[in-house]
């Protein structure tokens, strides 16, 4: 059974960093589509990013380009997201989640609903 688990969360200033891990098991990361969400409180869960790696694609949401980048060790099953020159707004419990590689077309990539599996999610907490 594939399994999800999200570590890197915590407390930043304005302008900080942080680097969300994404540790899949039970299969292989690079067969799946995989893509970090993120939950304020009151707000629609949001895609942030998303990539399948086997097929070459890799998906980021328009708020986040330019700061955020994502990243993989296939070799240790994981999933990165560098958050750089954050932000109060990006403030939110952020999830990983996968789906199978069709998941990863732009007009689904985003959309919650479309995954199977999801982690417990991490806090990023940005202040000003």
């Amino acid at each position: 059974q594939v399994q999800l688990v999200e570590s890197g969360g915590g407390s930043v200033q304005a302008g900080g960093s942080l680097r969300l891990s994404c540790a899949l098991s039970g299969s292989t990361i690079s067969t799946y589509c995989v893509t970090w969400f993120r939950q304020a409180p009151g707000k629609e869960r949001e895609g942030v990013a998303g990539i399948y790696t086997d097929g070459d694609r890799t998906y980021i949401a328009d708020s986040v380009k330019g700061r955020l980048t994502l990243s993989q060790d296939n070799a240790v099953n994981t999933l990165y997201l560098q958050m750089d020159s954050l932000k109060p707004e990006d403030t939110a419990r952020y999830y990983c989640a996968a789906a199978g590689a069709p998941v990863c077309s732009g007009a689904s990539w985003y959309r919650s609903k479309n995954y199977n599996y999801w982690g417990q999610g991490t806090q990023v907490t940005v202040s000003s």
